[in-house]
């Protein structure tokens, strides 16, 4: 079966008739019948096209631009290269490059960049962006090192830009790092001077291989060749130290940025917060974010949220109730994580009353507690044997549509047939049938237990009688 070309028009108005064009592409179609085709189109398309018999380099270049299949174009653009009188434009040996590039045809595209190099034509950088570019999708780092070198070869300077995105390719291999580097030292050799960004990509690599001297000394070296640092740089070797467990220098390194008359942004505080909170510097996390919006950062509910846990973790959930009345000051209202780690954390030191009332503000805002932190209070209450709180606790969640776990059930059921016979479980059992059991509910459990437990207490009753 034939293979489509191209539409009609487009045929006609390139000069050639149909069966030309499809033997081209079958070889089985007779010589003789090919050169009596080839004889008959270019005789009517010369006098269309000047002195090329098969028209002019703009509409080959809009045949090859309109191909699908890459090898049919190269195939296309191989037949008019060879005819006499004939040169393709820059842009045709552009538009192929990049159709063969997409498809992985490197072999060819290596050859196409020959060829361009010998009709002598103007290129731009814009062709070896895009080479670069399909070689770091195709995860060919040495090829796009390769291009770099390349564009030498065509006198075209490499801009920032070609020299940052070829770092970046590379860098992404740990075993092209050092190449990365090489490749960055010696830049300026080939007439482009790495800027902000550059420096920013090697020290992010150091930094992942453990190498934070080297960045550190390419921190350093920006300064001395007027490269300004960014926002970027100071956070790079932040993240660096916090990930070695040393943020004292991280600490350092913020106060050197302020200094200097940045303001770090969101993550930059992130990063820090996170850092003091692991290391149980909650005093200086904390101050830390009281400064933040005096430096023109305000506080998101990520900061809040981080020096919360921090708190909660250490036993110190009082505390973390100031943090709690601070983002109501400062416009930041808390959210579910914050309201489920400050109610476990005060449970677990036993500030039941105070986990109690956060519990109901959370309620009262529409959110939804963990059923672990239903268990953890329910049970905190029995122990201390507040059952009417435990009671109280249990209603709430239920009547929000709350299931509590099957574990909470097996330990305030006991309890409550202990304390008053079943009168308060009667009422507690009326509140669970009023709210759609489901597959999560886990109420068919507790109840098995609970009529265990009945059964054990009936038995113990009548032995004593």
């Amino acid at each position: 079966m034939q293979r489509p070309f191209v539409g009609s028009k487009t045929l006609m108005t390139f000069g050639f008739n149909r069966i030309f064009f499809s033997s081209l592409l079958n070889p089985l179609v007779p010589s003789y019948q090919l050169e009596n085709q080839k004889q008959k189109g270019f005789s009517s398309s010369s006098k269309d096209s000047g002195n090329s018999p098969i028209g002019s380099p703009t509409r080959v270049q809009k045949l090859i631009a309109s191909q699908s299949d890459p090898l049919l174009a190269k195939e296309i653009f191989d037949y008019a290269f060879n005819q006499p009188n004939f040169r393709h434009t820059y842009s045709t040996y552009l538009i192929l490059i990049l159709k063969l590039g997409r498809s992985k045809y490197f072999s060819l595209v290596d050859d196409l960049l020959r060829r361009l190099k010998s009709d002598s034509l103007p290129v731009t950088p814009t062709l070896f962006s895009y080479l670069i570019k399909v070689y770091g999708e195709a995860d060919f780092p040495h090829q796009a090192l390769k291009t770099f070198y390349t564009m030498m070869q065509f006198n075209c300077k490499p801009l920032p830009k070609h020299l940052n995105r070829i770092l970046e390719i590379l860098v992404a291999h740990r075993n092209y790092v050092r190449p990365a580097f090489d490749l960055f030292k010696d830049a300026h050799n080939f007439g482009v001077e790495p800027n902000t960004k550059s420096y920013n990509i090697l020290m992010r690599a150091f930094c992942f291989n453990g190498d934070i001297s080297i960045a550190y000394s390419l921190f350093n070296k920006m300064f001395k060749r007027d490269v300004v640092p960014d926002i970027e740089s100071y956070r790079i070797l932040m993240q660096a130290l916090c990930r070695k467990s040393q943020v004292n220098g991280a600490v350092d390194l913020l106060e050197d940025m302020l200094n200097k008359g940045f303001v770090p942004d969101s993550l930059t505080y992130t990063t820090l917060l996170n850092s003091l909170c692991r290391k149980k510097q909650l005093r200086e996390a904390y101050k830390l974010l009281c400064r933040m919006k005096v430096k023109g950062c305000n506080p998101d509910i990520v900061h809040y949220n981080t020096v919360i846990l921090g708190f909660c973790r250490e036993g110190r959930a009082h505390d973390a109730c100031k943090v709690i009345d601070d983002m109501h000051t400062n416009g930041c209202l808390p959210n579910l994580v914050s309201y489920r780690t400050l109610v476990s954390g005060l449970c677990e030191m036993g500030m039941f009353d105070e986990a109690n009332k956060y519990m109901e503000e959370m309620l009262s805002k529409g959110f939804s507690p963990h059923f672990a932190v239903i268990h953890t209070l329910v049970k905190g209450f029995c122990n201390v044997g507040r059952i009417d709180e435990a009671c109280g606790v249990l209603n709430k969640s239920l009547k929000h549509g709350e299931a509590p776990h099957t574990d909470t059930w097996m330990i305030i059921i006991p309890v409550i047939c202990e304390v008053d016979d079943g009168v308060k479980i009667s009422n507690v059992m009326e509140e669970v049938l009023k709210i759609e059991i489901e597959g999560h509910t886990r109420i068919v459990d507790a109840g098995i237990g609970l009529e265990n437990y009945l059964i054990r207490k009936i038995r113990a009753k009548s032995r004593a009688s």
